[in-house]
Formats: C-alpha cells, structure tokens, sequence
C-alpha cells in the first residue's frame, strides 16, 4: 500500500525526541568561549530562531556583556544559603517558557545548596530531554580525565569536572582558540582579570608553558569529537572505504612471547605517523599452557606500557575478527606476524591474510618476520 503524505513526513522529519547540545571549548579563562557563543546565538536569532539566555557569566568584560545585552535573557533564580543571597539559573522557568534553544555558560559549575540539581550539567540534562538545544561552554581542565593532567601540569586543584559521558553526548564540540602569546597581551590589557590579579596570573596558570600544554590537550579532545562525528557520518551513509584523516595502526598478536617485537614495531609506526595505537588478541578458545598464559600477559601488559588500545574478543577466526575490528575502528595500517614457516603452515597462513584483505576495505599491511623460536610451531 503506498505511503500517505503523512507518512512520508514522518520518514523525512522524525519527531525530535531530544535537544542537541553544543559545547565550546576553551583551555584557559579568556580565550573566548562565552563571546563566540553569544555571537553564535545572535546569528541564529537573526535567522529567525527562538533562542533565549538561560545563564551567561560576564565576569565583567564589556564586550561579553553588550553581546549579551542583545538576548532575551531569562531572570535568574535567588536563593539565599547561610544568610547570603545567591542567584542561580531558573531551570523552571526555562522550561516553562520551553525556547527552542538556550544558552547555558559554565557547564562545571556546583549549583548552590537548594538548588533542583547539584550541578549545572545535571539542569542541562533537562533540558535535552525536554527537546530544548543547548549551547554551552566549558573548559578543558573540568572535563573529568583531563582535570588530573592538568593538575599535575599548572599545579593548581580542579574542584569542579563534568563528566566525560555527558562531553561525549555533545553533538558539536567547537574551540574557541588564540595562542598563550595572544592571551596573555588580553591579560595584561585587563580583559580578563582586574588589574591586581594579572601579574599574580601571569607567574602562576598563565604561565606560557602551562598555556601551551593546555591547548595541546583542548585541541586533542576537539580532534577526537570531530572524529566521532565524521565516523557517525560515515556509518549512516554506510560508507565502508577507509578515509585516512587520522592515522591508526592495529597490531595482531598471539600468545607468543615475540609478539611483543611487533608491538614494538606498532608504536614506532604509530608514533612516526602521530597516530593511535591499537593491539588485538583474538581468544580462539583454546586452552594455554601456563607458560603461554604467562607470555600472553606478558604481551598485553607491554602493550599497555607503550599507550596502546587493547582489545580482547572471543571468535573463532582470526582474520574475521580483524577484519571487524578495522571497520568499527577505522584502521589505516594493520601488523601481522609471521615466522619462519613451511609447507602446510605457509599456505593456510597466507590463506588467512588473504581472507583477512578480502572482507576490509582499504587499509595497508605488514608482514612483520618475527623472532623464531622452538616452540613456534604452536603459533596461531
């Protein structure tokens, strides 16, 4: 029966079942994230769209604020804890007034006592599951795994953190960038901080090598989101041909304990070419010796030492088992072992290569000659 007009709009334009959050990203205070986000909603209000500030921070910078003088901006909440008035964003009146999209500054912030959430990434959750978009900002230092680096790297604790599930729901993560040398001329102007911090700032966070290392791990993250959305992109146009806009070499290996030359081998290619590091044991269910046992968490172990992925899987099949994982992970380069071997052995071997570059797309291999040793007869 052929589909009704109804129908067809339905399959052209589901109904949406929840907002779509936008992060931008900073790595440092004053880079400009709240600016680039209000200027984004200017454009889209201009368009035409329903867009309303939930809660922006100014922090008293005049251009932040004209910007910010030209939104319709929701009235905050008050609310008063231990004898001091506070003011939080009014997630009920949000809600009520139902906006197609709404800003939201500082997505780590801790919401006062009273307040519906304890944190202000929980209101914006909310807020998706209304339907409502979302536009946010946050910097890198409060996205949960990073904050330790940064720790470590600027010496200062990092009390507030989103975590990474809800940076990971982000539909678009945009950087708002400028170089240390750059931040630290608007520090010194007083852009951001008020004339008494900014020699204190500039000796401590501000410091140039911190600057660089900061935007270094903001430009890493940027990277990875923006390769999960061409990797969403290419799964629903069911495009299977690797494209190589990041390097990522697999290495396969056994419980043999030369396997661990071509981990070796793998990180050095990996490293060369700036990319990610895979390692794939396939568990063919076969019962090891304990000295092969042993080996094999010899292997992994080494692998973990050099920074790589490692995935374990059960199959029965191990060209079938690379073969799926070079889909799902987008391999550019793939390892494979190979000793000193004869007759029988050497034509299922190159059999199993063989089936292995008839079921992936495009991808190079290697064919690493390992170490030989007496008991690589029970070689997988």
């Amino acid at each position: 029966m052929p589909k009704t007009p109804e129908e067809w709009l339905a399959h052209a334009d589901p109904e949406k079942t929840r907002g779509t959050l936008k992060l931008f990203l900073g790595y440092a205070p004053g880079v400009g994230k709240t600016y680039s986000m209000l200027s984004e909603a200017i454009r889209r209000r201009e368009r035409g769209e329903d867009i309303v500030v939930g809660i922006v921070e100014t922090h008293g910078r005049p251009r932040t604020a004209e910007l910010a003088e030209k939104m319709e901006v929701m009235p905050r909440r008050q609310l008063e804890y231990r004898g001091v008035p506070f003011e939080e964003m009014d997630l009920d009146a949000i809600l009520a007034r139902k906006p197609q999209i709404v800003l939201v500054d500082e997505l780590a912030h801790t919401n006062i006592e009273g307040s519906r959430n304890a944190k202000r990434w929980e209101d914006v959750q909310e807020l998706l599951n209304a339907k409502i978009d979302v536009l946010s900002t946050i910097n890198v230092q409060h996205i949960e795994t990073v904050a330790p680096t940064v720790q470590r790297i600027a010496g200062v604790e990092i009390r507030e953190t989103v975590p990474d599930w809800v940076i990971h729901q982000a539909d678009e993560v945009v950087m708002a960038d400028l170089t240390p040398e750059a931040l630290q001329t608007r520090m010194r102007r007083g852009d951001i901080y008020p004339a008494a911090r900014v020699e204190r700032a500039l000796s401590n966070f501000f410091r140039r090598g911190n600057l660089i290392a900061l935007r270094e791990l903001a430009l890493q993250h940027v990277s990875k989101a923006v390769d999960k959305t061409l990797t969403n992109y290419m799964d629903s146009h069911h495009i299977r041909e690797n494209w190589a806009v990041r390097e990522r070499v697999l290495v396969c290996i056994s419980s043999n304990p030369t396997s661990k030359y071509l981990i070796a081998r793998g990180a050095r290619i990996a490293d060369a070419v700036e990319g990610e590091l895979y390692v794939l044991y396939v568990d063919l269910q076969q019962e090891l010796s304990a000295e092969r046992a042993s080996a094999l968490e010899s292997n992994l172990q080494f692998a973990t030492n050099l920074k790589a992925q490692i995935v374990q899987v059960k199959a029965k099949s191990v060209p079938v088992a690379a073969a799926q994982l070079v889909r799902d992970k987008r391999i550019t380069q793939v390892i494979f072992g190979r000793s000193t071997i004869h007759g029988l052995r050497k034509y299922f071997y190159y059999y199993a290569i063989q089936r292995f570059l008839s079921d992936v797309p495009t991808v190079d291999v290697h064919i690493v000659t390992q170490p030989e040793r007496d008991d690589d007869a029970d070689e997988r």
